[in-house]
């Protein structure tokens, strides 16, 4: 190869050189390195190392995330530069999603990283009602620097409140002892004994999976599946109650291909019936699960599981393992997705944007999800009690399910119920019961001393209603008259000693915390009213001007549904303002 003439350029090479980094009088001071980022090589070893031979696929970008913050407890600047290299993604992108949730620690270069345990206190309601806060500031006074102690929604566990999260270990009932046991069991975080009663085997056993294989074989019509889901009148039970036999027509309509999503990502505060379904029998949902996708003929299965559950994410992967060796997933792939801490996630469109590795943003519609879901494809979506009812309603016919209630509340339903009881829990019972009826036939009245006040029917968005409201039908379109709604079913009984103006406040801040920021109306709106609310006096024309504009204008049913506590406490508790 002949050598490049640079003779007939004089300085070219001085010129090449100002050109890349400036000299000379009028130019910039030169840099010594690449304009942008640097690798750290140590750092990338380290990433490279982590990932091993896992895909570097956009869409994992927030599983590979997760494998860095579990190992060094936070994501450095560097590990992030990484990352990106890695991924072939812009900084930007990989700084965007790290920091939108709240599970990750995101250390800026010049940061200290936090302490090696963190305690989260959740300070949701029924927690609240339990004295989280005096729990909070206890801890923080206690273990100082050494510990960090911070507050945290929802966990998932309202029926042992209060309750806070130590790693990744749930202590129900936390008090300075039940803290300490858990922070000094720390280095044993990962270390769950398996429960043999969730195993593959142990479900088969008890008929478990031969439905499927029925379908699988041929021997049941997929009309037949859709048409005992409509018999049994089962609903969507995440929380907007649509028909499911409609929805599984819908996308089965929808030109292919198709995947399908299970959304596990309950976050509604009060609400912990789907940890109540997972822990008790997992293969059930799993079935379920299976069976709709053969049913719509999905290609591909996103389950979602919130990250606040890892003891039942593990059992997941392991079973989902089980039952992918024993040739139950032949027409469709298993992928098991964890979120990161956003409540905006329970929603199913914010949720897709998680499962393809980014933001948790509602997305505008139409088009739908069952139009357009994850990776653009028609996409069926279901929550995990809906798919737990598949296998019984199928087998036993849809009649037996709907008789399980009353003709204007057909089937069953599970009612996650917190606060002044004396038995909180999961009640499985009838449709369409009560709140009277579930604090006196279910769960043993109310806590001694305290008399029943008011409740809350459907979790943080469902408002609040007064005891005086509290034998109306616990279902789908019963409440929506009063401004209320039942929601995923979370039911919070208060009492004489609960202050509805703090009530409704603690409500407002959940939501001005988990709004995702997309839209003005929901983020400025929960925060203004967190304002005025705290302020003393209620503003109420204000507050009810405000109101009606997040609902009016937000884009999603966080910002829509925000001030319902607010509205519903000024409606029905004027005493208390």
């Amino acid at each position: 190869m002949a050598e490049t003439d640079t003779t007939a350029v004089p300085n070219a090479g001085e010129q090449a050189d100002r050109l890349h980094r400036g000299s000379g009088e009028g130019r910039r001071k030169g840099r010594p390195f690449p304009k942008g980022r640097q690798l750290d090589p140590t750092a990338l070893a380290e990433v490279r190392q982590l990932l091993g031979d896992a895909p570097r696929r956009r869409d994992l970008l927030i599983e590979h995330l997760h494998i860095i913050q579990d190992t060094y407890g936070h994501l450095s600047a560097a590990h992030l530069a990484a990352l990106a290299h890695e991924m072939r993604l812009a900084m930007a992108e990989v700084w965007e999603v790290a920091t939108f949730y709240a599970h990750f620690d995101v250390v800026k270069e010049g940061e200290t990283p936090p302490p090696a345990v963190t305690v989260r206190v959740c300070d949701s309601l029924t927690c609240a009602l339990f004295g989280a806060e005096q729990r909070l500031e206890a801890l923080a006074k206690a273990f100082g620097a050494k510990v960090r102690v911070v507050r945290a929604p929802c966990m998932g566990a309202c029926d042992k409140a209060p309750v806070a999260a130590v790693g990744h270990r749930l202590v129900e009932h936390v008090d300075m002892a039940r803290a300490k046991t858990a922070i000094a069991a720390h280095h044993d975080d990962h270390v769950t004994p398996a429960d043999p009663a969730l195993t593959l085997d142990a479900y088969m056993a008890d008929g478990g999976y031969t439905l499927l294989r029925r379908c699988l074989a041929g021997k049941v019509a997929r009309e037949a599946v859709i048409d005992a889901l409509d018999k049994a009148g089962l609903r969507g039970l995440g929380g907007a109650g649509f028909p499911t036999a409609r929805k599984w027509s819908l996308v089965r309509q929808t030109e292919g291909p198709r995947l399908m999503a299970v959304n596990g990502d309950e976050g509604e505060p009060g609400t912990f019936k789907d940890r109540y379904f997972l822990e008790s029998d997992p293969h059930r949902m799993l079935e379920g699960m299976l069976i709709g996708a053969w049913v719509v003929e999905a290609e591909a299965v996103y389950i979602y599981m919130r990250d606040e559950y890892p003891d039942i994410i593990r059992v997941l992967r392991r079973e989902i393992a089980a039952l992918e060796a024993a040739g139950l997933s032949p027409h469709t792939d298993i992928h098991l997705r964890r979120g990161a801490g956003a409540y905006i996630c329970g929603e199913e469109s914010a949720m897709i944007e998680s499962i393809e590795g980014k933001r948790g943003l509602p997305r505008h519609r139409p088009p739908y999800v069952a139009q357009s879901g994850i990776f653009g494809r028609p996409t069926l979506v279901n929550n995990i009690e809906t798919l737990w009812w598949v296998r019984d309603i199928v087998e036993k016919g849809g009649a037996w399910f709907a008789k399980q209630g009353s003709p204007d509340h057909p089937g069953l339903r599970s009612y996650s119920v917190s606060g002044r009881v004396k038995h909180p829990g999961v009640k499985i019972v009838p449709a369409g019961v009560t709140a009277r009826a579930l604090i006196e036939e279910h769960c043993g009245g109310m806590l001694d001393g305290h008399r029943f006040k008011g409740y809350l029917p459907g979790g943080a968005s469902g408002g609040v209603l007064p005891a005086s409201m509290a034998d109306i039908p616990l279902d789908f379109g019963q409440l929506e008259k009063h401004g209320s709604f039942v929601g995923s079913h979370a039911v919070v009984i208060l009492s004489d000693q609960d202050d509805m103006k703090d009530v409704a406040l603690n409500l407002m801040r959940f939501f001005e915390d988990e709004s995702c920021g997309q839209c003005t109306p929901c983020r400025a709106g929960t925060e203004k009213a967190v304002k005025l609310m705290a302020g003393g006096n209620w503003d109420q024309p204000l507050l009810r001007e405000l109101s009606a504009a997040m609902t009016d204008a937000s884009i999603c049913g966080l910002g829509q549904a925000a001030s319902n506590p607010l509205i519903s406490v000024m409606t029905h508790f004027p005493d208390d303002l």
